[in-house]
């Protein structure tokens, strides 16, 4: 299938800035997609680029994600068939706090450490607002906009470090990145214009969901292809880590604890595919309840745990395997994406 062929090209997925998106893979991916997949599940959905990419290629695309933050973003660019975020929608969002006493948590948890006090805020004011959005596809769209916003003005894009402030007040990160000094308002208002665009309908009753992939997977029937995308253990795995702030944002969390340096949220939720004592278990599990549908196409990396001779025997007990290969000429950040390495598709096709 060549990547150009279908009337949805001209929308545009918002670049992320997510550690091992596949964004850069995506014509690369699309090649193997046969063009009879009428429903395709992305299974790790993170950043959505992929499950996007199903989305423009006219396909059916159930996404999931077990963190909600990146849930929001499925519901709002996947999902959602039609609905944008209009100037009435604005002036909600960035109205008073509508309840000061329950929407205080960003400034009480991050005042200082990511971000200034009037920033923190401003974001618990936006939050208290969100939910007063007449939809549920604007109130995704809301989220996700501002998570990403938060990334862009946190140096490196992620929140497992506590030099955020001391970056921001770098003149020479200032000149690389001025978004480290802007405002956060200015910062949605420019990236609203993307995500608005990036919103269409393509004719399919497309979902996103927000589960463990382990007990999604026998729930769903009529899927004829899943893209499997799994945290590679050894290479950033812990995503949880990294990005805490967002999904303490979206949550609003009343019953954790904030642990560590970054106040990242404690007890975590349950991967079962971020630590290596786990991660073998869960991946033959995975492809135990995944033998339903017909194929499968799973991104990883040379340099991850367990190693591509593990994954093959793995997988070859349910399907035919052929390993495609990709080479990384620069580094690229997480997922082991570092010169020299190679991304690896297992195509995986019935017997």
């Amino acid at each position: 299938m060549l990547f150009t062929e279908t009337k949805y090209l001209g929308y545009k997925f918002p670049e992320p800035q997510y550690l091992g998106a596949k964004y850069i893979h995506r014509g690369w991916i699309a090649q193997y997609i046969p063009d009879n997949v009428e429903t395709v599940l992305d299974a790790f959905s993170g950043s959505q680029s992929i499950a996007y990419m199903f989305k423009q290629l006219g396909k059916r695309v159930l996404t999931n994600d077990f963190l909600s933050f990146n849930n929001m973003i499925g519901k709002a660019l996947v999902e959602n068939p039609r609905y944008i975020l209009e100037k009435k929608d604005l002036e909600i969002l960035f109205s008073g706090n509508s309840n000061p006493i329950e929407f205080n948590l960003m400034e009480n948890l991050f005042s200082g450490l990511f971000f200034l006090p009037e920033e923190a805020a401003f974001v618990d004011s936006f939050r208290s607002n969100v939910m007063r959005l007449d939809n549920s596809y604007k109130q995704a769209l809301a989220l996700a906009v501002m998570c990403r916003s938060m990334t862009r003005k946190v140096t490196m894009g992620h929140f497992a470090h506590t030099q955020a402030l001391a970056y921001a007040a770098d003149p020479a990160r200032i000149k690389r990145n001025r978004s480290l000094i802007r405002p956060l308002k200015e910062i949605f208002i420019e990236l609203l214009s993307e995500y608005n665009a990036a919103v269409f309908d393509n004719f399919q009753k497309n979902v996103s969901y927000n589960k463990n992939i382990l007990d999604l997977l026998p729930q769903l029937t009529d899927v004829d292809l899943v893209y499997f995308d799994p945290p590679y253990c050894n290479s950033h795995a812990d995503y949880q880590s990294f990005y805490h702030l967002l999904e303490t944002f979206v949550e609003y969390w009343k019953n954790k604890e904030f642990v560590n340096g970054t106040k990242r949220y404690a007890p975590k939720k349950y991967s079962g595919f971020d630590k290596n004592s786990e991660a073998l278990g869960n991946l033959q599990l995975m492809f135990e309840r995944a033998a339903h549908i017909p194929i499968w196409i799973v991104s990883y990396n040379d340099r991850s745990f367990p190693d591509i001779d593990t994954m093959i025997k793995m997988i070859e007990p349910y399907r035919h395997v052929k390993v495609e290969r990709k080479l990384y000429n620069a580094g690229r950040g997480g997922k082991g994406s570092v010169a020299g390495s190679h991304e690896i598709l297992f195509v995986c096709t019935t017997k």
